[in-house]
């Protein structure tokens, strides 16, 4: 039985109606794929407040939640399981910096499915872009 690893994901949208997008290092698991920022949900901790510590720990900004759970999707991958839970907010305060990924980008919804993303983000990315009316091709 793999393990399954539960994580939380920030889907941060600006003034502009655009997504913050980050970049998987090299260094890390699954690298060159896109995704949105989070990390694991530590022992004890519940879903919002892992969020805004990974937010805080990988970008160096805070966080406000806007919305409740906006995906949760199951993903196998090759030597583990991945719970990822996906939710809205927006920058609180500061300005979103890399310190793990390579890079981060802000993308218009529409824009979204040029990226290579982290299998288990895709979810979520279809159904951000179905939002919009926006056929995912993928």
């Amino acid at each position: 039985m793999k393990k399954v690893i539960k994580v939380v994901a920030a889907i941060i949208e600006n003034d502009e109606k655009e997504i913050l997008c980050a970049l998987r290092s090299p260094a890390m698991s699954i690298p060159n794929r896109w995704e949105f920022p989070g990390g694991k949900v530590e022992k004890d901790e519940d879903l919002y407040t892992a969020l805004k510590r990974e937010i805080t720990e990988e970008m160096n900004c805070t966080i406000e939640i806007t919305e409740g759970i906006f995906n949760d999707n199951t993903h196998e991958y090759d030597t583990f399981m991945i719970n990822l839970i996906s939710i809205k907010c927006r920058i609180a305060e500061g300005t979103p910096t890399v310190s793990e990924h390579s890079k981060v980008i802000w993308l218009k919804r529409e824009n979204l499915e040029s990226l290579q993303w982290a299998p288990a983000d895709i979810p979520a990315v279809q159904q951000l872009i179905e939002e919009k009316g926006v056929v995912f091709s993928h």
